[in-house]
């Protein structure tokens, strides 16, 4: 932000890569909530989901954050809000708060993030690699499973983050204490999710789809992504409209012998459909909105039109690769 206001570029410049790659990471890969709760439903491997979500993420990622960010960066100008700046606010008593402690390391950082993604992959790979009754098999899949991998990663951040920075065990717990409060709003979204999509199933969606995918033939992958758009469309949040459209193709895909590479593009194209068009009832619309300092217009022409460009073409994406596999 520090460059966008010296380059008096437009914030937008430079915002939209990294809403892209939120974005992304948010839909298509684990250990994320939606994703995660998709593949679960499912019955798909978070392996496979992380691979494919970073093969159909990098196009999104592209034409969206990249080429689309420097386009509308050049025709939506907008200032840097005040208390953005380092010397207004919030990062004032940040950078009051930080003294002289020197940031961690690139390696630390990055070692951080990858490692829950690290040991759901080995967890995979060492399904196919070692034999059903390896000893070592039963201990690989607890700790590749996606509850142990984020405690393990929080507690890696606690350590490094916290207390190799200089920073005492309250002031720690403060901090996660503080976390809590938007998990919270996270798991409610979640948990409403799963109980509006157990609604649709016990009242017989799930089934009709099934019957209308006999008469209709269209791929798989095509209508979990047709249902997830129509879900994302009607009530808005993305992770809502995973879980619930997950709810609906399950009793698609479980009764179709379909490999676990074709349910994980299943889970992609789940989150395509739930990644795009996103507009005034979502609570990322009016979090981007509010934190860029946009009006709704603005809003609906950069951040609207950079998801609709991550979800089709992560879709797109999906769509090839079940060609091949």
């Amino acid at each position: 932000y520090g460059i966008a206001r010296t380059a008096k570029r437009s914030l937008l410049y430079y915002a939209i890569p990294l809403l892209a790659g939120l974005a992304i990471a948010h839909a298509y890969i684990p250990p994320t909530p939606g994703p995660v709760a998709v593949a679960a439903i499912v019955g798909a491997d978070l392996g496979w989901v992380i691979l494919f979500g970073v093969l159909c993420g990098l196009p999104g990622l592209v034409l969206g954050g990249f080429i689309f960010g420097r386009y509308i960066g050049n025709r939506i100008h907008v200032e840097q809000p005040d208390y953005m700046k380092p010397d207004h606010g919030v990062g004032a008593e940040v950078a009051a708060a930080s003294g002289n402690q020197q940031p961690p390391s690139f390696g630390v950082v990055t070692g951080i993030v990858l490692l829950p993604l690290a040991l759901i992959l080995f967890n995979t790979a060492s399904g196919a690699w070692l034999p059903e009754d390896h000893p070592a098999l039963p201990y690989i899949e607890f700790a590749g499973h996606p509850f142990f991998a984020l405690i393990a990663a929080t507690l890696m951040a606690m350590y490094w983050l916290g207390i190799r920075q200089g920073y005492t065990r309250e002031e720690v717990q403060k901090v996660a204490t503080g976390s809590l409060e938007p998990v919270g709003l996270i798991i409610l979204v979640t948990g409403a999710g799963g109980v509006f999509g157990n609604v649709l199933v016990t009242a017989g969606v799930g089934e009709a789809l099934a019957e209308a995918l006999a008469e209709w033939r269209l791929p798989v992958v095509v209508l979990a992504f047709v249902i997830a758009l129509g879900v994302r469309v009607s009530q808005g949040g993305a992770t809502v409209a995973m879980i619930t459209s997950a709810s609906l193709v399950a009793p698609v895909v479980n009764g179709g012998g379909y490999t676990a590479p074709e349910l994980a593009l299943v889970v992609i194209a789940i989150a395509s459909g739930a990644t795009a068009l996103s507009h005034v009832n979502d609570s990322g619309f009016w979090l981007v909105n509010r934190y860029l300092g946009l009006t709704e217009k603005e809003t609906l022409a950069s951040w609207t039109a950079l998801v609709t460009i991550v979800g089709f073409s992560g879709f797109v994406t999906a769509l090839l690769i079940s060609v091949f596999v």
